[in-house]
């Protein structure tokens, strides 16, 4: 999903008060936190993962984390990657009617 600059702005102050729920540590990014991250996804719609580990390898891993877990990538903001994937059930949805409007 492609999201404009104040799409992006409206999910960066809805994350603000978001504590990491994922963090990267020594073993990378495995496949288990690909899992992890995408059920929380599902659960959240919106989180943020911190690299408290290959720091200068996280913009790579940001995107390779967006794509397998197919979200979009809001933004990567010192060592926190904010996350954004809309639930799968219409009901669950909490952002989408806001990202709606801004999205003209």
């Amino acid at each position: 999903m492609e999201i404009n600059a104040k799409q992006r702005k409206f999910l960066e102050k809805n994350a603000q008060g978001l504590n990491a729920l994922v963090q990267v540590g020594g073993a990378g990014v495995t496949e288990n936190q690909i899992a992890q991250i995408s059920r929380l996804l599902e659960e959240h719609e919106l989180i943020k993962v911190k690299f408290n580990e290959f720091k200068d390898e996280k913009r790579e891993l940001s995107n390779e984390i967006a794509q397998k877990t197919d979200s979009t990538k809001v933004r990567l903001i010192g060592n926190v990657l904010i996350l954004y994937r809309p639930a799968k059930e219409a009901n669950d949805r909490k952002f989408e009617k806001d990202l709606n409007k801004l999205e003209k």
